[in-house]
């Protein structure tokens, strides 16, 4: 099915351009998020003339973003989990723990615009992807431990080679 994107959709193509996807891909994904319209005459000829304004919207929430991104670098959130004396979580954090995080750390985002980039399943200092806008990704460190003292630690160990850098 060939679709016409609306926004850049990462690993298929930037804003305006035809690609061609699976149908379930389509009906599924991108046409609900309205992220794409299909391939027709009509929408073809009506992408052309809202293409300016498309556009405009666009490069708008990008900068929203990437003003939201300098805001938000940095950030760490700490997640205090019951683990096994290895340091094996029981159970595992998901992307909505994440945003759960950071949105009482004073950040406004959605559940799913955390990407986690492995499972969390252990104690330590992880890193998650936030995607606040297609083109626009931030990083967020998650201290996870039993107890506050325990992320304490975890935060001094985790600070301290870039002190000796220095």
């Amino acid at each position: 099915m060939q679709v016409i994107l609306l926004e850049r959709v990462e690993k298929l193509g930037q804003m305006g351009q035809t690609v061609e996807v699976k149908p379930g891909y389509a009906r599924n994904f991108l046409l609900p998020k309205k992220k794409a319209l299909r391939a027709t005459k009509n929408n073809i000829s009506y992408f052309e003339a809202q293409k300016a304004q498309l556009e405009a919207a666009n490069l708008k929430r990008r900068s929203d973003a990437e003003y939201v991104a300098k805001k938000m670098d940095n950030v760490m959130v700490t997640l205090i989990r019951q683990a096994s004396e290895i340091g094996q979580l029981y159970g595992s954090i998901r992307g909505r723990d994440i945003a759960e995080a950071v949105i009482a750390a004073g950040y406004n985002l959605s559940k799913g615009q955390v990407e986690l980039i492995s499972p969390i399943k252990t104690l330590g200092i992880h890193v998650a992807q936030v995607v606040l806008h297609p083109e626009v990704k931030v990083n967020v460190r998650v201290n996870i431990a039993k107890s506050e003292e325990e992320a304490a630690v975890q935060l001094s160990e985790f600070q301290k080679p870039k002190a000796d850098a220095e």
